[in-house]
């Protein structure tokens, strides 16, 4: 059990027949009456985010997620082959399990798997990965890196805009999490 004075960015708790991540929160004590615990929670499985407010001192079940490090080792049909690193087992998802993130990832990247009672909530990719660029328009010679941003597909299918001088077949570093060019690899 966890208190909601305990509550911190990042704590998972299970709330409303679901398990939910604290985004946000603010402790409030007003001048007249309690205590209370404002917070902004985004499930785990849907990713839909609610604003809650909770007494001071609330007490609530902690969601236990089990981490663990898995690799994407190939595609099946529309299923997603992902091996455990430490006992060779195998869990396969479809691309709506894995969300969003799924057009960057390729085959031997590692992940982290979270687990909720024996089910997979969510697949966390690296912060960052280099992908190859397989279409976008051609660079001109003088185009610069504060000229402005062009559309590009990368090898596994994601667009994303890059700058003017990027090139075909060039390998380039993106952030997943926000889905922008980091630079050249």
């Amino acid at each position: 059990m966890i208190s909601s004075n305990d509550f911190r960015t990042g704590v998972s708790i299970e709330w409303n027949n679901g398990v939910w991540r604290v985004v946000e929160f603010l402790h409030v004590k007003p001048g007249k009456g309690s205590a209370f615990v404002r917070t902004k929670l985004k499930n785990v499985q849907t990713g839909s985010v609610v604003e809650q407010t909770f007494r001071a001192g609330e007490t609530m079940p902690q969601a236990n997620l089990e981490k663990s490090s898995m690799q994407h080792t190939y595609k099946e049909g529309d299923q997603f082959v992902f091996m455990d690193m430490e006992t060779y087992e195998e869990s396969r998802l479809s691309a709506k399990e894995i969300g969003d993130r799924v057009k960057y990832l390729t085959e031997g990247m590692e992940v982290s798997i979270l687990r909720w009672n024996d089910q997979i909530m969510e697949v966390e990719l690296p912060n960052a990965v280099v992908l190859e660029v397989t279409q976008t328009d051609p660079g001109v010679k003088g185009d610069t890196a504060t000229g402005g941003s062009k559309p590009a597909i990368l090898s596994t299918g994601a667009q994303i805009m890059v700058p003017l001088f990027i090139s075909i077949g060039e390998r380039i570093k993106i952030d997943t999490r926000e889905d922008k060019y980091l630079g050249r690899e």
